[in-house]
Order: C-alpha cells, then structure tokens, then sequence
C-alpha cells in the first residue's frame, strides 16, 4: 500500500499533469468569458437582427414529443464562437512566440573569453617572463 501511494505521489506532482490541471482550471475560466459573451453580447445582437428570435425557445411538437431544436442552434453557436476565440488566442500566442524567436535569433553572439587552457597558457608564459 505504501509503495502504491508513493508511485501515486510520483505521478501527481510530475510536470505535465501540474501544467494540464492548470490548463483545466484556466480552460473553465475562459469557458465561463466566452458563455458570457455569447449569452450577453453576440446572442441579443442576433436577436434583433432577426426580430427577437431567441434560438432557446424553437421548438416543434410532434405528438406528445417536443424536438427543442433552438438548443441545439444554440450549442452550435457557442461552439463556433469558443473555436474562433481559441483560434484567435492560439494564432496571437504563435505570432508573439515567432516574433520572440525571430529577435532572439538578431541578437549578435556575444564575444566568447578565453578558453581554460588559452588562459592557462597566458599564465604560464606571465610567469616564465617573471622569472
């Protein structure tokens, strides 16, 4: 038991699965912006566009079943939106790690010093002048 909680410590602290849980929490973060900006701005701008439709409540009726096929609209609405939000993060992040890339790589070497055995050789040629 003590080997399987120290291999399961082993496993939680290692990088990737750190770097995925705050993936996550940030990933629901952005979720709840992105909700908003559907639900808050994009939504009621297509709705007065087409005449205060609002995609939640479309509906068709047959028998006693209930098609609410508005939701589904809306899903795919909010799925487009969260995709081109993501493209767009995801190309300026790309523009900026190239742009980096691209000053890094302009930068001149720096002059490289004496290696250890040029500097030893100085020394030795300083002390066979002194003698």
């Amino acid at each position: 038991m003590k080997n399987f909680i120290n291999e399961f410590k082993k496993f939680a602290m290692k990088g990737n699965v750190l770097d995925m849980a705050v993936g996550v929490i940030i990933g629901g973060a952005f979720g709840k912006i992105v909700t908003s900006l559907v639900d808050d701005i994009i939504m009621p701008i297509i709705g007065a566009i087409t005449g205060g439709v609002k995609f939640a409540g479309l509906a068709i009726k047959i028998g006693s079943a209930e098609i609410a096929y508005g939701n589904f609209i809306q899903n795919i609405v909010d799925f487009l939106i969260v995709a081109l939000c993501i493209f767009v993060m995801i190309k300026a992040i790309n523009k900026t790690a190239e742009k980096m890339k691209k000053e890094e790589e302009a930068k001149p070497e720096e002059p490289k010093g004496p290696t250890q055995e040029e500097l030893l050789a100085e020394i030795r040629d300083l002390l066979k002048e002194n003698k």
